[in-house]
């Protein structure tokens, strides 16, 4: 049987992208293990389920897992995570690696994909993180997803818009959403307040490029007409 790559048999450029995502965002010597775990086995997964861009293979730690790691500093007490479109398991499973050190953490994964869903069982298991993933789609299913969270999640998933509008029903008093956007999120804030009264902060990437963190705390929705209501479901 072939043994699996250990945490430390990393190759030179993949040592220093994972010393340049840690020295952007600092993990525990226990997160960073199951973190390395994590990747570990995303990589096995890769050749038979595309998992992430190919492209970003070389720089895993940086264009992903610290990209997924900023959001802790934007919600240092959020304990009860939920991540829409967990995908490959950016942010899901690099937050619930993260929560495995607090009591009571906890990151419901949502994802539609059966494979990426099966992926995502298998990373929590490996790492022993803690979190559930629900294999659904988001827009059908948001009364079954749970109550009492403290912060909801997405990267790369639907228009600001539609996030906002999965996000509502799911937001009490001293919760949060926190959505990574792209270069178009100007424009996109504009078009989600067609729709929804929201008071937006933008957060600059720490991972450069022309990422952006939206930041929301409070949604309404807008008095809209009655021809422009069934677009905002």
């Amino acid at each position: 049987m072939a043994s699996r790559q250990s945490p430390m048999a990393v190759s030179q450029p993949d040592h220093a992208d994972k010393s340049a995502a840690l020295q952007l965002t600092p993990v525990s010597r226990e997160t960073e293990r199951r973190l390395d775990a994590y990747l570990d086995l995303l990589r096995q997964w890769q050749a038979k389920t595309n998992l992430v861009a190919p492209s970003t293979l070389p720089q895993l730690w940086t264009r992903h897992v610290a990209d997924s790691l900023q959001l802790l500093a934007l919600a240092p007490k959020a304990r009860r995570w939920l991540d829409f479109g967990s995908g490959g398991g950016f942010p899901g499973i690099v937050l619930a690696c993260a929560m495995a050190g607090h009591d009571g953490g906890h990151v419901t994964l949502v994802e539609r994909n059966a494979k990426k869903a099966a992926f995502l069982r298998e990373a929590l298991r490996v790492t022993g993180s803690p979190g559930t993933v629900m294999l659904a789609d988001i827009g059908d299913n948001v009364d079954r997803f749970p109550q009492g969270l403290d912060c909801i999640t997405a990267r790369a998933v639907a228009p600001l818009h539609q996030l906002i509008g999965f996000a509502r029903p799911l937001m009490t008093e001293g919760s949060k959403a926190l959505f990574l956007k792209g270069q178009d999120v100007e424009a996109e804030l504009t078009d989600a307040t067609r729709y929804w009264k929201i008071d937006p902060q933008l957060h600059a990437s720490l991972t450069g490029g022309h990422g952006w963190i939206v930041e929301i705390d409070r949604i309404e929705r807008q008095a809209l007409p009655t021809a422009s209501k069934e677009a905002a479901q």
